[in-house]
């Protein structure tokens, strides 16, 4: 029988996994199905309550149900360090879950600007929500020291707080920069739709790296005086393509590869 696995969300119609999988399906032989399964608020704790009786063999969980879908599951590190998972998995009769983005943030720089931690700066976000906090969390964990700047002082106070990071007013956002190993837009400004995110780079040093978790447009107005700049941009196209290993790797047991072809893919349908 196929295995059964998608996308939870509302509303998540949206969403480029079924895209992401359906590649890694064919590439790999692998026999399944990867569904959208809109959930709507009023029925998302039935739903996680009941997930082990469901036919899925696991899902990913998106907006607004991550909190939700965290009540319900065996946390990992990553998911209890967040407060919230968008990946579940079964283990025997139990349900897992964590919360792949933040991983999938460094994998996404690895790749698309290698090297960009030789560089002893601190990694300074812009942001204070999910995205942030996934960004956060994953750097600090991996040693960098890491500053957060918000619109918000209070929320950027109580991320630092929480994940051992440094707090600053966004007045003092250009001096950060000087001295930056990387500078990472976790807001959704530039998106399409959404108004233009306003930053000058000029204190940034050559070839530093500039990323944005904003993947529509791929490349957004940061990214593009980033790359005038001699800096060095990474999109938020890689984000979403390397979080989406994890399940892949806890439903069927292979770690998919993020190529070209699938970067090519996915982007052609943005």
């Amino acid at each position: 029988m196929s295995a059964r696995v998608g996308v939870v969300g509302w509303p998540v119609a949206h969403s480029r996994s079924p895209a992401i999988f359906a590649h890694w399906f064919a590439h790999y032989g692998i026999e399944a199905t990867y569904e959208v399964i809109p959930v709507s608020p009023d029925d998302a704790e039935r739903f996680f309550a009941d997930f082990a009786g469901s036919p899925y063999r696991g899902v990913n969980v998106t907006i607004p149900h991550k909190t939700t879908a965290f009540a319900h599951v065996k946390a990992d590190a990553a998911a209890s360090a967040m407060g919230a998972v968008n990946t579940l998995w079964r283990d025997g009769t139990v349900i897992c879950g964590t919360s792949s983005d933040g991983d999938g943030f460094l994998a996404s720089l690895d790749q698309g600007a290698p090297g960009w931690d030789d560089h002893a700066g601190p990694a300074v976000i812009l942001g204070a929500g999910g995205a942030a906090r996934s960004i956060v969390h994953a750097l600090v964990a991996k040693g960098r020291p890491v500053i957060v700047a918000n619109r918000s002082a209070d929320k950027a106070n109580a991320l630092a707080v929480a994940s051992g990071a440094k707090a600053i007013a966004l007045a003092h956002l250009g001096d950060a920069l000087a001295e930056a190993s990387v500078f990472v837009n976790a807001t959704s400004l530039g998106m399409e739709g959404e108004p233009p995110l306003t930053v000058d780079l000029s204190p940034m040093q050559a070839n530093t790296v500039v990323a944005d978790i904003v993947y529509v447009p791929l490349e957004t107005p940061l990214l593009a005086q980033a790359k005038a700049k001699g800096l060095r941009p990474v999109d938020g196209l890689g984000m979403l393509l390397h979080q989406a290993t994890v399940g892949f790797e806890r439903w069927f047991g292979l770690f998919p590869a993020v190529d070209d072809t699938l970067r090519q893919m996915v982007a052609a349908t943005l």
